[in-house]
């Protein structure tokens, strides 16, 4: 356990940190399935959908709460299966 005063307070930055990044992740993750299901059901909204997804995974990727190599993957993966969709 934390003893000196700045200890204590870096606990509590880091635990309202963790919520705030823990909000942007499901949300991404959200977004995400939510691009997925649009590619499957048919390509009329799939494309609105896959942009959101993207700017979700680049703003995560910008704030640091995700690794960019992890959201590049994402990216990747998503368009691959829009593209083929639409092939």
């Amino acid at each position: 356990m934390a003893n000196t005063s700045s200890a204590k307070k870096k606990i509590r930055a880091d635990e309202a940190k963790r919520e705030r990044n823990k909000a942007v992740r499901s949300k991404t993750r959200t977004l995400v399935t939510h691009a997925r299901k649009a590619i499957e059901a048919g390509p009329d909204k799939a494309n609105e959908q896959v942009a959101t997804a993207v700017s979700a995974l680049d703003k995560a990727a910008a704030k640091g709460i995700i690794h960019p190599n992890n959201a590049a993957r994402h990216k990747s993966r998503l368009e691959q299966k829009l593209n083929k969709s639409q092939a």
